[in-house]
């Protein structure tokens, strides 16, 4: 009985995981037999949105070449909030890069309402202007969808106006939103399998969240970065243990809400597809200094994730990008509203 009993305590000894994970190779290194944790593939949105700028580059180029002026992109920016006039820099820039002609157009936050739909009346009535913007948040005293759908939908290159959003809900030809539609087309040039998929919307804003469901459950018929994917979208209302319910069953988690750290690692599977749209300024307690960051635990999230976007460098250059190739069809008058 006592062999057996120490034949039973060998077999344990050499195969329980406990002694398994402790075991020292003969290299000195720890053998573990554990699940391998592994990181996941970084989405680069700073490469890809440089290789949009390009191809935009080239089509200006092209549409130069045959007789055209360049593109011309007018923006407006009312008041002074730093993160908006950091915004309509970066597109400036970009539009520079790609060949396309802009003006930024500053006005006093004290501009009434009235003035400025005057001023956007003016320049939708000018042909030397393609592509048109007020950057948002507008002032208080201004009703933001009066803002948006005064600019004409032929040069909606936000894709705001409610012309442009009706007839993408219907599958119709028209601007999309910009930030929705840089996220797609990451989807789309990484290669990420939609059809069929589940997918969850974090955050219900009709710029970016509204717009991200829309295109993710359509036909890929319509467009091609549309993703025949099961959408479900989660918002301030969305009960905490019932997101994790959703999340945890996501093949695709897209989050836009402004809260750090929203989706933490134990609120998704392994495997996973994570877009982080979000952009926090927090305090760094290593450095003292504020830094960006997302509504993803990312250190957490990537060690479970297949695919996963960084903040900053994910989200934000591609909204840029698709901005200058909404610019470009504008310029082509690719959309029709007659």
């Amino acid at each position: 009985q006592s062999e057996k009993m120490a034949a039973a305590g060998r077999t344990w000894f050499r195969l329980s995981p406990q002694f398994l994970r402790s075991f020292r190779r003969s290299d000195g290194k720890l053998f573990h037999t554990g699940r391998r944790r592994h990181q996941a593939k970084i989405i680069d949105g700073v490469a890809m949105a440089k290789e949009i700028r390009l191809e935009v580059k080239r089509e200006v180029e092209e549409w130069v070449a045959k007789g055209h002026r360049p593109p011309h992109l007018s923006v407006v920016l009312v008041g002074d909030n730093p993160a908006s006039a950091s915004y309509v820099k970066a597109k400036t820039k970009a539009a520079k890069a790609a060949g396309i002609t802009s003006e930024t157009i500053l006005k006093p936050s004290t501009i009434s309402e009235e003035e400025l739909l005057e001023l956007v009346d003016k320049l939708n009535k000018d042909d030397g202007v393609d592509g048109l913007l007020v950057q948002l948040p507008v002032p208080d005293h201004m009703t933001e969808r009066t803002v948006c759908n005064a600019v004409a939908p032929e040069k909606d290159v936000d894709g705001f106006n409610v012309v442009n959003v009706g007839r993408f809900c219907l599958d119709e030809p028209a601007f999309l939103p910009a930030t929705p539609y840089g996220v797609m087309e990451m989807i789309r040039r990484t290669g990420i399998e939609t059809f069929g998929k589940n997918a969850v919307v974090c955050g219900r804003s009709k710029n970016v969240g509204m717009p991200l469901a829309m295109l993710l459950h359509t036909d890929k018929e319509h467009h091609e970065i549309c993703a025949d994917a099961t959408t479900t979208i989660c918002h301030r209302y969305t009960p905490g243990d019932q997101l994790e319910v959703f999340t945890k069953t996501a093949d695709i988690i897209i989050v836009a809400v402004g809260i750090p750290n929203l989706i933490t690692a134990d609120m998704v599977k392994e495997g996973v597809v994570v877009i982080d749209v979000g952009i926090n300024r927090v305090m760094d307690p290593a450095t003292g200094k504020m830094r960006l960051v997302g509504d993803v635990d990312f250190e957490g999230v990537s060690q479970k994730a297949s695919y996963i976007t960084p903040v900053p460098g994910g989200v934000g250059p591609m909204t840029v990008a698709m901005l200058m190739k909404n610019t470009m069809q504008a310029a082509k008058g690719q959309y029709s509203w007659d």
